[in-house]
């Protein structure tokens, strides 16, 4: 055992690498945004994509143009932590693997399915209608228990964050996307 974890520093230290500041993926949010009776069809869509039941967001404030007001369930969301792959691939798909630059920001990146008909492997549902949802990619390093956890919380430093750029590399090496740049020609 310990000759092994010798075996493995020596050949870190050969690569270069520092394990500490490799990136991946924290967790994947799916939501959605609705009131009433699309709300309910709205987590019947996330229920059928992850397997598992939503949990349902209430509105903090009143906003009387939209006729919202204070605890009106008004979206939905899955975080899922875990076994997230495979869900994470498709839902690329039904984007064409291309995101925007603007898409992506530090530590994370999000963008949206108009209709679920487009992810692979979904098929059109009539209890469900057609909706889109919205998906949220988070990343982080190692180390950033330090900043959530109760007892002796710390702060991390800035360069514990992940740039724009570093996802970029990783969504390209893994997940083969490719990423559209923005025009600022208008």
């Amino acid at each position: 055992m310990v000759e092994e974890n010798k075996e493995k520093k020596m050949e870190n230290k050969e690569k270069g690498k520092n394990k500490m500041a490799e990136i991946e993926i924290e967790k994947v949010i799916l939501s959605g945004g609705a009131v009433a009776g699309d709300l309910e069809k709205s987590a019947k869509l996330i229920e059928v994509l992850t397997g598992e039941k939503p949990v349902k967001t209430k509105a903090k404030k009143r906003i009387p143009a939209f006729n919202i007001r204070p605890g009106l369930e008004i979206g939905c969301k899955v975080t899922l932590r875990k076994n997230y792959v495979d869900l994470l691939k498709r839902l690329l798909e039904g984007v064409g693997n291309v995101l925007k630059r603007k898409q992506i920001s530090e530590n994370s990146f999000s963008f949206g399915i108009e209709e679920y008909i487009t992810v692979p492997g979904m098929e059109y549902q009539r209890d469900i209608g057609m909706i889109g949802l919205n998906v949220t990619v988070s990343f982080k390093r190692k180390g950033k228990r330090v900043k959530i956890k109760k007892i002796k919380r710390g702060k991390l430093p800035r360069k514990q964050n992940v740039s724009q750029e570093e996802i970029i590399n990783f969504m390209k090496t893994k997940f083969n996307m490719e990423i559209e740049e923005q025009n600022d020609s208008k």
